[in-house]
């Protein structure tokens, strides 16, 4: 598919001047995936849209809700003997309560970076006499092809490949968000990735019950841009539901191979997000067949006591509480090349997003 028309400035302008005639008032619409936020950053689109029509960052990075105690229980693995610990690059920077990955591995612990949960399971049958923990971060998009390589162990016998589940579930998150009501919301940017996967029927609840508008949105700036004035057209009208901008990529069904083969594996389970706290039915736990690969059962450890980076504002940042200009670390104590929190280490967090792009 030829992506240039998703940026074409002259469709870019046509859609701003749409947005123009919409706004009415303030309005705070939240972009929930971290790659929407990146995308607004790269393309300028933020400062680009009416003054008072305002996009918050939402809890959109898998990295940046990982708690900490998850962080530590990470560090606590790799430095168990004959144990090689595996991540996604995102993870090794984020600092736990005592230590990082990146910071055990200077110290000695085997900690590997891979490009899929496949190159862990490929390192397993290498290693025979070693034991390999991936660190399972990551929403509906990474599950399904997490819970794949989970089965493939089962079924070729690899008895030494294990998964810590750190794994999120988005939509009821953003019912925990309304629920608090720390930010006043006029709608929501659903994430165009997750819902490739689950589709757009998981997210009716925010309508029907909280009257609020949601459109999933792609990544390209026409995509966004065409996002924002199908919310503004929802709240004008007053008949709030949810809509599918990126259609050329997700269905109302999703994929249901990949929900299923993730349901084969996993089951819900409640779970905690960094700043949220504990929230019904949002991780994903082992179903009972395939408990023999939970690292968190194979593997008990003992884990200090949970301490988050003194200063950092990450948590309010994901709420859409704060920007991240109104952090007092932000630009000066926490930088991509020393970041203090999981916003500014990931290349999906909010504050990286802002730090990169300018929009200090």
């Amino acid at each position: 598919m030829n992506l240039d028309k998703f940026s074409d400035p002259g469709l870019a302008k046509g859609l701003l001047g749409k947005i123009e005639s919409l706004v009415r008032g303030d309005v705070a619409l939240m972009e929930v995936c971290g790659t929407h936020t990146m995308a607004i950053a790269s393309s300028g689109i933020r400062n680009l849209l009416p003054k008072p029509l305002k996009l918050l960052s939402g809890p959109g990075c898998p990295v940046c809700v990982t708690p900490t105690h998850e962080v530590d229980r990470a560090v606590a693995f790799a430095r168990l003997p004959d144990v090689i610990l595996t991540t996604f690059g995102d993870m090794l920077r984020v600092t736990g309560s005592e230590s990082s990955l990146e910071q055990s591995k200077a110290e000695g612990a085997e900690v590997r970076v891979v490009y899929s949960p496949r190159d862990a399971l490929a390192l397993a049958r290498e290693h025979p006499d070693k034991s390999i923990i991936f660190v399972g971060v990551g929403f509906e998009t990474t599950s399904p092809t997490i819970a794949a390589t989970v089965k493939e162990a089962r079924e070729k016998g690899v008895a030494n490949f294990f998964v810590q589940p750190a794994f999120k579930l988005v939509p009821e998150a953003l019912r925990a968000i309304l629920e608090m009501g720390r930010v006043k919301l006029a709608g929501f940017l659903c994430p165009g990735h997750v819902s490739t996967i689950i589709g757009s029927r998981p997210y009716e609840f925010i309508p029907r019950d909280y009257g609020q508008p949601c459109v999933i949105a792609g990544f390209e700036p026409v995509d966004i841009l065409e996002a924002v004035a199908m919310l503004l057209e929802q709240i004008r009208s007053g008949k709030p539901r949810v809509e599918i901008q990126y259609r050329r990529t997700v269905r109302p069904e999703g994929n249901p191979q990949a929900v299923a083969l993730m349901e084969e594996v996993f089951e819900p389970c409640d779970s905690e997000w960094r700043a949220i706290g504990m929230i019904p039915k949002t991780g994903l736990a082992f179903r009972k067949g395939f408990k023999a690969f939970d690292a968190t059962e194979r593997f008990p450890v003992t884990l200090p006591a949970p301490v988050d980076p003194p200063g950092c504002l990450c948590g309010e940042v994901m709420m859409g509480i704060h920007a991240p200009r109104e952090c007092s670390l932000f630009g000066t104590g926490c930088t991509p090349a020393h970041p203090v929190g999981p916003c500014m280490v990931s290349s999906e967090g909010a504050c990286a997003a802002w730090y990169k792009y300018g929009e200090r």
